[in-house]
């Protein structure tokens, strides 16, 4: 009679060792991940309903009113700021600083007569 051992013996791995060169990195030639996320970031996004609004209000905004926009809301940001409004000679933005969104657009009239609320900080740029 045969008397047979069904125990599983677990094998011990060791890792194989190969012998070369240290890893060398090299650097890179263009702009790096963290430049183009750094750009990304700063960038100011409009919502499709912002979009809207200033399609049908006929509100144009120049590119250089967009920099400043962007260069004070970021600034805002770094202040604390969360939702702003920021108030253009002919229009009105609501302005979200913590995700770099444009929620909302209305022309500057429309802004007169309105209560914005769950608005902590306020950017009034004189534009041409």
């Amino acid at each position: 009679m045969v008397i047979m051992d069904h125990r599983v013996h677990q094998l011990q791995n060791h890792p194989l060792t190969i012998p070369g060169k240290p890893i060398q990195r090299k650097k890179a030639v263009g702009p790096t991940f963290q430049s183009y996320l750094d750009h990304a970031a700063g960038t100011l996004k409009v919502s499709k309903h912002a979009q809207k609004r200033m399609d049908e209000r006929n509100i144009q905004i120049s590119a250089s009113t967009w920099n400043q926009i962007q260069e004070k809301v970021k600034e805002a940001k770094t202040k604390g700021v969360t939702d702003s409004i920021v108030i253009l000679n002919q229009a009105a933005l609501v302005v979200s600083a913590k995700n770099n969104t444009v929620i909302t657009a209305m022309d500057r009239t429309e802004a007169g007569h309105q209560i914005f609320t769950n608005v902590n900080g306020a950017i009034i740029l004189n534009d041409s």
